[in-house]
């Protein structure tokens, strides 16, 4: 239940006017305030307090009311009834479907062949696989595309790499036998990592390998037999180095691992549609896209489809990727999450799919996230000053979370140690407006208390062992009489729903991490305050708390399981 929306909703269909509802920092005012008074008595040119006054009557006839009061020039503010709070609480967890369930496709990840996920990967899996979930869990249907780097240039210098390396396998023979059996060759998935910086590097600094790089790269399109059976040796294993990382972050695998190799076969179509609204411009040997406008006050230079090689581009696959998703999803939204040094890319990308009248400009939307920095506030890098791999991360999030364990004296498995450290690195990195860059400290982020993701799993782990213990009990129907750790437990539980909307419709995820450490606070007063097993508790009071404590689990355990962490059983 969308507690919010719903008071609201209730009081402006009273008032036969748009009330804006506000939560009082002091929850001793009550519940909820209102201007309402304030705004009906300006347009009706009378006093505020005199209008409140006589408001008021209407308002309390409301049934979930239990008082309303005016403060101040005209403020007016609500306190809900014990017995409704309870009975809406029994569905805390329980989301309100989006009004209009819509297609979405998510492009997020971008991963690429032969070289390691780095650091600069972690915000677009995190954030997008919660940005996934939420949408999915209010009923649309989400669509994950992890657009990898799996062809053009980057693949030709691979190969070339790999020839330098194993000049006598038999993919560079003249002779080359399609039909052959080459299971005998393999490459280890860390030495494949290594073989796209590597060669990158290389065809800097010597332009014959480049050359022969760029060559292999043309011959593996128009379909090389050799080349075309390497590649699909490595681009499995690359896939399954990408899937490990996946599984030790928890993310929901992607529903496709389609980049710009796929992309390419749509190569002719999209040059069509450009054609046929005569949009490729010649340009000193390339064709491009002119998508700059009379109304811009800032450079936007053009789309290049064709180099002057004649080979399409990387701007090119990605007006490719939409004409497919177009002819296979035919998506109502499509968003892209990308480091946010990317926007002039995806604001040109939007355009020439304005153009072409593909998508509508308002059904594309880019969000671009902000760095990770090291505490010098640089962005993060290993000791050595190179770019810190993705995976070297989760191992030193998990060392920090080991360190941490130990220190308490408490002895848990491995497993468990990497479920707080998933926590950490996740709710760490969810907490933050992804617009905005932030600090990246692995050793603050383990800590068991405080704004951390240890600390919700272990408040988690908390309201499961109560629950355990508590054995069977039957919840009551009804609850008039509530202390003030309950209610205001209640109240936050009954924010779950309104929350979830907004974290996805504002894409910010921030929202839903930082609801699940103010619910964790709450109940943490809560289980200090209010005894729920001892002795001493009356039969109604403990049936009562645990009531409240499977509410809270079934909120947070969702709650948590939207952020993609995963609960131990003990900690």
């Amino acid at each position: 239940m969308n507690l919010y929306k719903y008071v609201s909703e209730q009081l402006n269909k009273t008032l036969g006017f748009s009330a804006r509802l506000e939560v009082p920092r002091n929850r001793e005012f009550g519940d909820f305030s209102t201007n309402a008074a304030m705004i009906m008595a300006k347009n009706a040119g009378k006093n505020p307090r005199d209008m409140a006054t006589e408001i008021l009557p209407k308002i309390q006839k409301l049934d979930f009311i239990e008082s309303a009061t005016i403060a101040g020039p005209g403020f007016i503010n609500l306190k809900l009834r014990n017995d409704f709070l309870w009975r809406a609480a029994q569905t805390a967890s329980k989301i309100t479907p989006a009004p209009i369930p819509m297609i979405i496709d998510m492009d997020y990840g971008a991963y690429n062949v032969a070289k390691s996920l780095h650091i600069g990967h972690m915000r677009t899996s995190i954030v997008g696989d919660v940005l996934y979930r939420l949408g999915r869990e209010l009923g649309h249907k989400m669509i994950s595309y992890n657009h990898i780097g799996d062809w053009g240039r980057p693949m030709g210098l691979v190969i070339a790499w790999i020839e330098k390396l194993h000049p006598d396998w038999p993919f560079f023979a003249a002779d080359f036998d399609p039909n052959g059996d080459y299971s005998q060759y393999t490459i280890d998935p860390h030495e494949l990592d290594t073989y796209y910086p590597k060669s990158s590097t290389l065809a800097k600094q010597d332009e014959e390998f480049m050359a022969h790089a760029q060559k292999i790269t043309a011959e593996l399109q128009n379909g090389h037999a050799g080349y075309t059976a390497l590649y699909n040796i490595f681009l499995p294993i690359a896939l399954a180095s990408m899937d490990k990382t996946i599984q030790l972050l928890n993310i929901v695998p992607f529903d496709n691992d389609l980049g710009e190799r796929n992309a390419a076969k749509y190569t002719a179509q999209a040059e069509k549609m450009l054609r046929d609204k005569n949009l490729l411009v010649p340009s000193d040997g390339a064709e491009i896209v002119i998508v700059k406008r009379d109304t811009d006050n800032k450079p936007m230079p053009p789309v290049m489809f064709y180099n002057s090689r004649g080979a399409v581009t990387y701007d090119a696959t990605d007006i490719m990727a939409l004409y497919y998703r177009k002819i296979t999803d035919n998506p109502d939204h499509i968003i892209y999450l990308t480091d946010k040094r990317q926007s002039l890319h995806f604001e040109q990308l939007f355009r020439v799919a304005e153009l072409l009248n593909m998508f509508p400009a308002e059904s594309l939307e880019h969000i671009g996230y902000g760095t990770l920095n090291g505490p010098d506030n640089k962005p993060f890098k290993t000791r050595d000053g190179n770019v810190a791999e993705l995976n070297d991360i989760i191992e030193m999030v998990q060392s920090a979370a080991r360190a941490r364990v130990r220190e308490s004296g408490k002895n848990l498995d491995d497993e468990t140690v990497n479920n707080i450290a998933l926590a950490a690195l996740k709710f760490n990195d969810l907490s933050h407006d992804l617009r905005a860059d932030y600090i990246f400290d692995p050793s603050q982020i383990t800590a068991f208390e405080g704004r951390t993701g240890p600390y919700i799993l272990y408040t988690a782990v908390r309201l499961n062992s109560v629950l355990r213990r508590g054995g069977d009990f039957t919840t009551p129907h009804q609850m008039d009489d509530l202390c003030p750790e309950e209610r205001n437990l209640l109240m936050e539980l009954l924010d779950f729903d309104r929350t979830v909307q907004s974290a996805f419709d504002n894409r910010a995820t921030d929202l839903i991490a930082n609801y699940a450490y103010d619910l964790c606070q709450l109940v943490n007063t809560f289980y200090h305050n209010c005894p729920i097993l001892r002795e001493d508790v009356p039969v109604e009071t403990r049936a009562m708390r645990l009531g409240l404590v499977r509410i809270a689990v079934d909120v947070l355990n969702k709650t948590l399981n939207l952020m993609g962490l995963k609960i131990p059983s003990e900690m």
